[in-house]
């Protein structure tokens, strides 16, 4: 199909959604997607490694700083009790955007990489004894390898791998056999950052749950992109991270189930995780405070609550709906190209386009796109393992949000078709 009619034909496809969408209006919303990059307006595709700010956000934190300021739960004086107000507002907001029951399963932590660590540490470290068994899936973040690649090794326990298939998508037959009596524990990616595939976690749970493992969820790129419940999914624990969702780096959450939570030791130790200590003996504070050891990252906090409103208030299903008009788009004019190959074609993704060229390595192709203002990773995404099963070192990736536009990937297209140009990879 030539290029010119792909184009007419994702755009008449992706018309309707236009009058739903204000994007010029939301873009006005992001102040660092007005720069310029090398003398050209930027096109900022990397929203997979982190996502850009909205003035509501950055008035938050900048809010907090001028007007709050002060250590949480720990003062009588009026600062203090507004920053404690402020930190525990957000938790509560955190808590309703993932539909947990209660706040004080909402733990605050750095990131999704800390939750997994927390999780794999404090629940893994105390119930993992030898011969027992930890199922992730070949698409995994290190982050949620390694974690358990060490819970494992302590405790003489075996990690095992599911399959993905060549569309990128979990091998659900080669997931439910592998898991069995032996299985304690499963982790697995809601939305790969590499493939872009939402995998059906409500499935592999019930497959977990019915053999008696429990489930972590990394959410790491599905809050920025999709509805999250908790509830309905019936996970045990679900890991993210504030700045993939338009919040502050440095802060994200973890849930957890209750029961679980109250029964695992604390991860880290230090104030305000106490309720009493002596020489002889500590008693530990009550959730969530027996896991937020130490000074919490309080601006950060405030910050992504301020995040989580935004998104509540600006987006649904016409955000949705954009992105994913974006996908399609995207996918169509890449696909069009020769020597465009395109990695994770699963029937559910958010609109992540991994993609290599013929002939060229995703760091030179980077460089030049680059120079052009068009902002993408290139690399392995820290998915090695991935980009063994794919058979490619690394891959160029454009990450989209709802911010962005069709202009861009048309921007990015011919950035691409000029990098093929100059290498002759075509």
């Amino acid at each position: 199909m030539a290029s010119g009619t792909v184009k007419r034909a994702a755009s008449e496809a992706t018309a309707a959604h236009g009058s739903r969408w204000d994007v010029d209006r939301v873009r006005g919303d992001f102040p660092l997607l007005a720069r310029k990059a090398h003398g050209r307006s930027l096109v900022y595709v990397d929203n997979a490694a982190t996502t850009q700010k909205p003035v509501a956000v950055l008035d938050a934190v900048r809010h907090y700083y001028e007007q709050t300021n002060a250590n949480v739960h720990r003062g009588v004086h009026f600062l203090s009790q507004e920053a404690t107000e402020a930190y525990e507002g957000a938790r509560e907001v955190v808590r309703r955007r993932m539909g947990a029951a209660s706040s004080s399963q909402i733990i605050f932590v750095r990131g999704a990489t800390e939750g997994i660590n927390l999780v794999a540490g404090s629940y893994g470290g105390a119930t993992l004894k030898a011969d027992d068994e930890v199922l992730i899936t070949h698409m995994e973040h290190h982050s949620n390898i390694v974690p358990w690649q060490i819970a494992c090794r302590r405790a003489g326990a075996t990690l095992r791998v599911a399959p993905v298939t060549d569309a990128g998508e979990v091998d659900l037959e080669a997931f439910e056999a592998l898991v069995g009596p032996r299985t304690r524990i499963v982790s697995v990616v809601h939305v790969s950052n590499m493939l872009g595939t939402i995998n059906p976690v409500r499935r592999l749970t019930e497959i977990a749950h019915a053999h008696g493992a429990i489930v972590l969820v990394d959410g790491a790129q599905a809050m920025g992109h999709i509805d999250v419940d908790v509830s309905a999914i019936d996970c045990d624990f679900y890991v993210w991270s504030s700045h993939k969702a338009f919040g502050p780096t440095g802060v994200g959450a973890l849930y957890g189930r209750q029961s679980l939570l109250e029964a695992m030791e604390p991860y880290q130790s230090g104030g305000d995780m106490i309720k009493d200590v002596t020489f002889d003996r500590t008693i530990y504070n009550d959730l969530p405070h027996k896991f937020e050891a130490g000074t919490p990252n309080m601006a950060g906090a405030v910050g992504m609550g301020a995040a989580l409103a935004y998104l509540e208030t600006t987006c649904g299903t016409a955000a949705h709906e954009h992105e994913q008009a974006l996908l399609a788009y995207g996918t169509a004019q890449l696909t069009s190209i020769d020597g465009v190959r395109l990695i994770g074609t699963a029937s559910s993704k958010v609109p992540i386009l991994s993609f290599v060229l013929d002939g060229v390595h995703p760091h030179d192709a980077g460089t030049v796109l680059d120079a052009g203002g068009i902002a993408v990773r290139t690399g392995h995404h820290c998915t090695q393992p991935l980009m063994d099963r794919f058979g490619v070192p690394a891959t160029i990736r454009a990450s989209m949000a709802f911010y962005n536009t069709h202009e861009e990937i048309d921007r990015l297209v011919e950035g691409v078709r000029q990098v093929i140009r100059m290498f002759g990879a075509a």
